[in-house]
C-alpha cells in the first residue's frame, strides 16, 4: 500500500513497545540501561520512542536482551511464549479459593496462594519434568506441582516447614484411613469426657494426668496451661505410635497444626505471651478437628495425585547449597528481609516435636531477629545480597539451561528504608548468567500476609522471572 503523503509514521512509547513484548516496563528501562536494547530516538520532551520497526524487533528478540542465535535458539526460546501469556493474567486472584486439597492442613505466615505457583507451572514446565521450590515452606509448590503431572523438589531449613510440607504431598497407604480416624474418635472421646469437668484443679472432678513423655524445656511451663500440657502429650504420644510412616507424618502435622492455638502464645504472627480461658478436653477437641480436615484434604489429594509422580523434601539450607539433581523450573517465595522470624513463630511447636530450633534460628535467611539488631543499614542490605549471590551461584548448577527461576517477593522496609529485593534477585541472577524475562506487580490480598506494623506492611509484591542462560544442570 503506498504511503499516504504528509502523515508522519506511528511512534510507539517504551510502555507500548513492553506491552507488545509481554515484559514489564520496567524490565525493558532495564535492558535499555544495560545496553541490550539499543537507545531509540527522543521526542521533544526527551521521552523515548520507537518506530514500529523498532518495536516488533525488540517484541521479537527481547528475550535474548538482543537476540537469540545460533544453536542457542531453540534451547532458550522453548518457553517464552509462556511467560509472554503469564503477563496478561489477573495475578491478584480476588476471591478465589485457597484451602482446597491440603492447602489448608497446617497454618504458616506469609505463604503465597495456589493459584500463583499453579499458573507458573502450567506455562514453564512440561508433565514429567521436576519442578523445585529452595524455600518450599509449607509445600504450596510441591502440592500443585504433583496434581500437574509434575515431580518435585522441596528445600527449606526449617524443620516444622519440611513436616507440613511432607504431610501435604502424602498419598495414604492401605489402612491409614482407618489408623487416623480412630485418633479423631479417641481425641473425641477424651475431649467428652472432660467437658464440664469446671477449671479448678488441673481436671477438677476427673483428674487427668497422662503417662506419655512430654519436653522437658523450661519454656513449656510458660507457654502452655498445666493441662493442655497434659492433653498434648496425650495425643502426641498417640501420633509417634502410627504404625505407617504416611500416616504419622500426617498425624504429626494435626498436632503440631494446633500447637499455638492452645499455648500461651498469642498467634502464628505474634511471640507475644496471652491467656486463653481453655476448657479442659479442648486441646483433645481441636486435634479431633484438625485431623479430620487432614484427613479429608490428604484423601482427595491421594486420588487427584498419581503415584508415579514423586515429591522429595529437603531438610537443609540451601545456603549449604544441596544437590538436588536437575530441575526443570524454580518457583519459590523467598523470605522478605526484616519481615518474619519463623524460628520464633514455630518456637514451641519445635519444642513438642523434639526439632532443633536453635540449629535452625542460626541459618533462617532474612529473619527479623537479624535484621532488628543495631547495625548500618547498608550492612544489613549487603548481607541479604550475599545470602541472594550465592543461591543465585548455585542454582544456576541446579536449573537446566534456558529453563526459569520464579520468585514471587516484595519489598523490604529496613530502618525505615525501602528496599526492592526483586532488584536484588535480578541483579544478582544477571552475575551468574541468570536474564530477566518478566516482571509481574501483584497486591497482596489484606488477609494473607500482615507484617509486623512496627516494620511497615507491604501491599504489593512482584513475580520475578529469570531465565538460565548460563551453565545449567546436565
Amino acid at each position: 500500500m503506498p504511503t499516504q503523503v504528509g502523515r508522519k509514521p506511528r511512534l510507539y512509547s517504551t510502555a507500548e513497545v513492553a506491552k507488545m513484548a509481554g515484559v514489564h516496563r520496567d524490565t525493558l528501562h532495564r535492558w535499555l540501561r544495560e545496553g541490550r536494547v539499543r537507545e531509540p530516538q527522543r521526542d521533544s520532551r526527551g521521552w523515548r520512542v520507537f518506530t514500529r520497526e523498532e518495536a516488533e524487533t525488540i517484541a521479537t528478540h527481547i528475550y535474548d536482551g538482543v537476540s537469540v542465535r545460533g544453536d542457542d535458539s531453540a534451547e532458550l526460546a522453548t518457553f517464552l511464549p509462556g511467560v509472554s501469556r503469564l503477563m496478561t493474567l489477573d495475578w491478584d486472584f480476588a476471591g478465589a479459593k485457597t484451602d482446597y486439597l491440603t492447602h489448608g492442613l497446617h497454618p504458616y505466615p506469609a505463604k503465597f496462594i495456589p493459584q500463583i505457583p499453579n499458573a507458573l507451572i502450567q506455562e514453564l514446565s512440561s508433565v514429567e519434568e521436576t519442578v523445585a521450590d529452595i524455600f518450599c515452606g509449607s509445600g504450596t509448590t510441591l502440592v500443585e506441582a504433583l496434581t500437574l503431572k509434575r515431580h518435585a523438589v522441596g528445600v527449606d531449613a526449617s524443620p516444622i516447614a519440611c513436616l507440613i510440607s511432607q504431610a501435604k504431598t502424602t498419598r495414604l497407604a492401605p489402612g491409614d484411613q482407618e489408623l487416623l480416624r480412630s485418633l479423631v474418635e479417641k481425641a473425641s472421646v477424651h475431649a467428652e469426657s472432660l467437658a464440664g469437668t469446671g477449671s479448678g484443679l488441673l481436671f477438677e472432678g476427673q483428674p487427668f494426668v497422662s503417662s506419655a513423655p512430654r519436653p522437658t524445656d523450661e519454656g513449656i511451663a510458660f507457654w502452655f496451661e498445666p493441662g493442655v500440657t497434659e492433653e498434648l502429650a496425650e495425643i502426641l504420644s498417640w501420633c509417634k505410635s502410627v504404625v505407617t510412616e504416611t500416616g504419622r507424618v500426617v498425624a504429626l502435622a494435626a498436632f503440631s497444626a494446633i500447637v499455638v492455638a492452645v499455648s500461651r502464645q498469642d498467634s502464628d504472627t505474634r511471640y507475644v505471651r496471652r491467656e486463653k480461658d481453655l476448657e479442659p478436653g479442648d486441646t483433645f477437641r481441636r486435634f479431633a478437628r484438625a485431623l479430620e480436615n487432614a484427613i479429608r484434604g490428604v484423601v482427595e489429594f491421594t486420588e487427584l495425585a498419581e503415584q508415579r509422580f514423586v515429591s522429595r523434601v529437603l531438610n537443609v539450607s540451601v545456603l549449604d547449597q544441596p544437590q538436588t539433581g536437575p530441575v526443570d523450573l524454580m518457583v519459590c517465595s523467598p523470605p522478605y528481609p526484616n519481615a518474619w522470624s519463623y524460628h520464633l513463630y514455630h518456637r514451641t511447636r519445635m519444642l513438642w516435636l523434639g526439632m532443633d530450633q536453635p540449629k535452625f534460628k542460626l541459618q533462617e535467611i532474612g529473619s527479623h531477629r537479624k535484621f532488628s539488631r543495631k547495625a548500618p543499614t547498608e550492612g544489613k542490605v549487603a548481607m541479604f545480597r550475599d545470602e541472594v549471590r550465592v543461591i543465585l551461584g548455585w542454582l544456576r548448577h541446579q536449573l537446566r539451561r534456558g529453563r526459569f527461576a520464579v520468585f514471587v517477593i516484595g519489598d523490604s522496609i529496613i530502618d525505615g528504608r525501602v528496599v526492592s529485593n526483586a532488584d536484588i534477585l535480578a541483579d544478582a541472577g544477571q552475575e551468574f548468567g541468570f536474564r530477566e524475562t518478566g516482571r509481574i506487580d501483584r497486591t497482596i490480598q489484606a488477609t494473607k500476609k500482615a507484617f509486623n506494623p512496627r516494620i511497615g506492611k507491604i501491599k504489593e509484591e512482584q513475580i520475578l522471572i529469570l531465565q538460565n542462560q548460563g551453565g545449567g544442570a546436565q
